[in-house]
């Protein structure tokens, strides 16, 4: 058994099984009007673009039912790099991964759907490869921490701040769903 993030999930013969709670700090209920709006960055690394892991990566969050409202490649600049990784800055790892996150392009996107700011945090797995699980992206394409393939939000602030700053609005693309949403959401 593992925590992290509020999602408790078991492995069993490769096969993850995960409990995702609702969001708590939205207090949304199923159905109500921001349901299917939340929305996460998650941004494929360089080792992950130089991999040709993008498509694999599209096809799993597509496959859970998420709407992908903005994307684009791009060699991300130092102070984007800076500001997204303010936290890290006093580590000793931290221009190491500065150099590393402007070694290539990046692949960011912007994913919406109800709970996917826990339920892709669930997806990617533990930022270690090592302890990434068997079906997580991680668990399957990482080889060390310091090449971990993915970046997404692990909060729905962090979310929202980090999206901000990868994303102008006019990058987002609010776009009808219709043909999936009775099927995928609740009412």
């Amino acid at each position: 058994m593992f925590q992290s993030h509020g999602i408790i999930g078991s492995i069993q013969r490769q096969k993850l099984t995960l409990y995702i709670p609702m969001s708590p700090a939205s207090g949304e209920q199923p159905g109500g009007p921001s349901w299917n709006r939340e929305r996460t960055l998650v941004a494929v690394k360089p080792d992950g673009v130089q991999r040709r892991l993008v498509g694999d990566v599209i096809q799993r969050f597509e496959r859970r039912g998420f709407k992908l409202v903005g994307m684009k490649m791009l060699q991300v600049p130092e102070s984007v790099l800076a500001e997204h990784y303010h936290d890290l800055q006093r580590k000793p790892f931290y221009p190491a991964l500065i150099s590393y996150m402007s070694s290539g392009p990046v692949v960011a996107m912007v994913w919406e759907g109800p709970n996917v700011v826990c339920t892709s945090r669930a997806m990617i797995g533990h930022t270690d490869s090592a302890a990434a699980a068997p079906g997580t992206i991680r668990g399957d394409f990482s080889v060390h921490i310091s090449r971990n393939v993915i970046h997404a939000s692990d909060s729905v602030e962090g979310a929202q701040r980090e999206i901000q700053l990868w994303f102008q609005s006019s990058e987002l693309v609010d776009w009808a769903d219709e043909g999936h949403r009775s099927s995928l959401y609740p009412a």
